[in-house]
């Protein structure tokens, strides 16, 4: 062994030494990108297909949420806003309005999909944001318990923006075919 602990699988990148450090990180931003893309390019073709159909816009939000998640990750902002003087309970408050409002005001199109998929995501990174915030001593179960649930969060998330956008796009194809 080269000297690596689990704990450096989930390293943030821009502290890494060599490529395996941070591995599972990595992962995890570049499995952010895939609802950011999958929904961008969804809402493109979907805009092109049917350019005034009302479920565009929860494509369009859901990229734009899925997009600030991703510069969040990568840039750190909730970081920057804590070092500004925010306190961590009011950055994720204000993390928790944004979410809360993309889930009320797209309810119903939320209703029509498997979001039970996107619940269970979201329920792990919030457990992993929990381990987080109590700042274990055992650096090895901290990491462990704060990236691989984090890690599997992303799966789901990306897992179901990719679902979404594929019958999406597949029922504004068909339309147009049936018509």
């Amino acid at each position: 062994m080269s000297g690596l602990k689990v704990s450096d699988l989930f390293f943030h990148p821009f502290f890494a030494r060599t490529p395996n450090v941070a591995l599972l990180t990595r992962t995890f931003q570049l499995l952010c990108s895939v609802p950011v893309i999958v929904c961008t390019f969804s809402y493109g073709l979907a805009k092109t297909i049917q350019p005034r159909h009302s479920e565009n816009r929860f494509i369009l939000f859901s990229a734009l949420l899925t997009g600030g998640f991703l510069l969040n990750e990568i840039y750190r902002i909730h970081i920057y806003m804590i070092a500004l003087g925010i306190p961590k309970l009011g950055v994720s408050l204000l993390y928790a309005l944004v979410l809360s409002s993309y889930g009320w005001f797209f309810r119903r199109e939320l209703q029509l999909t498997p979001y039970q998929i996107l619940l269970a995501g979201l329920g792990l990174l919030f457990f992993a944001i929990g381990v987080d915030s109590l700042h274990l001593k055992n650096q090895i179960i901290s990491s462990l318990l704060e990236g691989v649930p984090k890690l599997f969060s992303e799966i789901n998330i990306a897992f179901y923006y990719w679902y979404v956008c594929k019958c999406f796009v597949e029922k504004a194809f068909y339309k147009i075919v049936d018509s």
